[in-house]
């Protein structure tokens, strides 16, 4: 056993004279080599280092690799959605608000607005409803050949942008789809979205240049497995005169429950019982 132990110190003081300096499996080889019995059989099982440096490679390598070796890649952070500020509205974007009046992005029943960024022109929709919300560029006020953009919520929770064109009284999707950097979100039983297109685009029947001045048709209504149907109300609303996005302006179009005292045959209906009540009966 000494012989073994002295021939185990002077392999030791060779290896440390070459300038080579012994790993802990050669240790660990030079400890059974000097062992017997329970002890060499101990030194022969694996032996773990518990040193920082090996725990920390073992770990990365089992928590972070691939089984091809590779780091597993990191997945971005998600950004929540930005709510639509409306105190920007007629300052640095234009803004139509239907619904009560004083209502917001998250209170009106349709909400739009609009503002060039660059060669783009960012939208912005909201509207109360579970399906979809959209917005038609129109050169009358009436639906049939129009070009709309449309936020539609579907049975998977996502809200997607889609581009269709009036066919009458009917929307056709179009596959060509002008919108970019699209987000949107289904909460509090509202769909609003955000999205841009382009402020010119290549002459084409379905998709208007928008630096040309059109009529604005607003619209929301249910969908059924992702698809739109027909809108909310029988009338949506429409802009008054042509927009123009150069032009920015804040809106607003009391929705049909606040209109009842503002009609001209409601005015002339109250004036009449006024003058019936005064001058009294003959």
């Amino acid at each position: 056993m000494a012989v073994r132990s002295a021939g185990a110190r002077r392999l030791l003081l060779l290896l440390l004279l070459a300038g080579s300096a012994a790993s802990p499996a050669e240790e660990g080889g030079g400890r059974r080599e000097a062992g017997g019995g329970e002890q060499g059989e101990e030194a022969a099982r694996p032996h773990h280092d518990s040193s920082y440096g090996t725990f920390a490679s073992e770990f990365y390598d089992l928590r972070y690799l691939s089984e091809e070796g590779y780091p597993f890649p990191t997945a971005p952070p998600v950004d929540p959605f930005a709510k639509i500020r409306v105190d920007d509205c007629g300052k640095t974007k234009g803004c139509f608000r239907y619904g009560k009046p004083g209502c917001n992005a998250e209170t009106c029943d349709y909400f739009l607005s609009y503002r060039r960024i660059g060669a783009d022109v960012e939208f912005e929709l909201s509207a109360d409803t579970d399906g979809w919300v959209a917005v038609g560029f129109s050169s009358d006020k009436k639906m049939g050949g129009d070009d709309v953009m449309a936020c539609v919520h579907d049975d998977n929770g996502r809200v997607r942008i889609q581009h269709f064109y009036n066919v009458g009284q009917w929307a056709k999707e179009i596959q060509r789809n002008p919108a970019r950097d699209e987000e949107g979100v289904f909460e509090n039983n509202r769909v609003t979205c955000r999205f841009k297109r382009p402020v010119y685009v290549p002459r084409e029947e379905t998709i208007v240049d928008l630096h040309l001045s059109w009529y604005y048709l607003f619209a929301w209504g249910p969908a059924i497995q992702g698809s739109i149907t027909r809108h909310d109300i029988d009338s949506p609303p429409v802009s008054e005169r042509v927009v123009s996005i150069y032009k920015y302006e804040d809106i607003f179009m009391p929705s049909a429950a606040y209109q009842t005292f503002s009609s001209p045959f409601c005015l002339l209906l109250i004036v009449a019982l006024t003058f019936y009540l005064l001058m009294g009966t003959p």
